[in-house]
């Protein structure tokens, strides 16, 4: 199974493979979008029991450019060595492409330099799975719209949505062996969204700015003023809620979606939702009444 560092419970035995050595972590000049492709390859080679020398064998590069590469240590890696390890591990390449292409522009690469690196191999026509490319189209809409709550920008809740649907392009199979596919896809969205969202000191998601795109504040006729404290307090503390609860919250009080519809986006059962949404409701309640004025 591949574990997702943001997942609410830490990854399971043997969900890095039996063989070879512990990995080394992650180099902490990785970005963002470096590590978005980054871990579910580690994952990928880990889960799979290869040792690095076999991976050096089958992709035709060096043990410390391989080495190099798994750990996002030194030069962004160019797309061909980039390329021979999602091969050797039999990875789709079209979502990863994109991935990469991303990471380079984080990493500051020059335009030429992705055309050059990408023109150097030459790709066959890929398609994703018709499962992957249904479920993608059921959860486009709900995932967007929780994105945009954190992220405040259309634009940047579609890029991290479709930076999602890529690491589960790339991650399918496993995904789809899961017992629970659509929690899967959540937790994986869930940790791409707030591994970008904006945040307190705390370290809380700070939901406050997402108040400004409601319909409830774009009048500005008498009473808004109120309107949008109430309602900025409402938001702050939605961002204090745990996992489950915030994600029921944040889809229903801030994306207007019926309860009804939130099982199935969250991969929960109806009655695990109802339980979350009453919790969720009464820790809102005790913190809103903890941050009124005494009177």
């Amino acid at each position: 199974m591949i574990w997702f560092p943001d997942a609410d419970e830490p990854p399971p035995p043997g969900a890095f493979g039996k063989r070879g050595r512990k990995p080394a972590p992650i180099s902490e000049t990785a970005g963002l979008s470096h590590r978005a492709w980054l871990e579910p390859v580690r994952g990928v080679l880990f889960a799979s029991g290869l040792t690095l020398n076999d991976l050096v064998d089958r992709s035709g590069f060096s043990k410390t450019r391989i080495s190099e590469l798994l750990r996002g240590n030194g030069y962004y890696p160019a797309w061909e060595i980039t390329f021979s390890v999602i091969r050797a591990l039999g990875l789709p390449i079209q979502p990863m492409r994109r991935l990469w292409t991303a990471a380079a522009r984080e990493a500051q690469k020059e335009p030429g330099w992705i055309k050059g690196c990408i023109q150097q191999v030459a790709l066959q026509p890929e398609h994703p799975p018709l499962a992957h490319q249904a479920f993608t189209e059921a959860m486009d809409a709900a995932y967007t719209d929780y994105a945009r709550a954190f992220l405040l920008t259309d634009h940047r809740a579609r890029w991290v949505v479709a930076e999602t649907f890529d690491i589960l392009w790339l991650c399918w199979n496993e995904a789809a062996a899961s017992e629970n596919i659509r929690r899967y896809a959540w937790r994986l969205l869930r940790s791409r969204v707030m591994a970008r969202a904006h945040r307190h000191h705390d370290g809380h998601p700070d939901l406050r700015a997402a108040v400004f795109s409601t319909a409830e504040v774009h009048d500005d006729g008498p009473g808004q003023f109120v309107i949008r404290s109430e309602l900025v307090d409402l938001f702050d503390a939605i961002g204090q809620l745990p996992h489950d609860q915030m994600d029921v919250a944040v889809l229903h009080y801030l994306c207007a979606m019926p309860l009804e519809e939130i099982p199935e986006i969250l991969g929960l059962s109806p009655a695990i939702t109802h339980a979350v949404d009453h919790h969720a409701r009464a820790t809102l309640e005790r913190l809103l009444r903890s941050h009124s004025p005494r009177e």
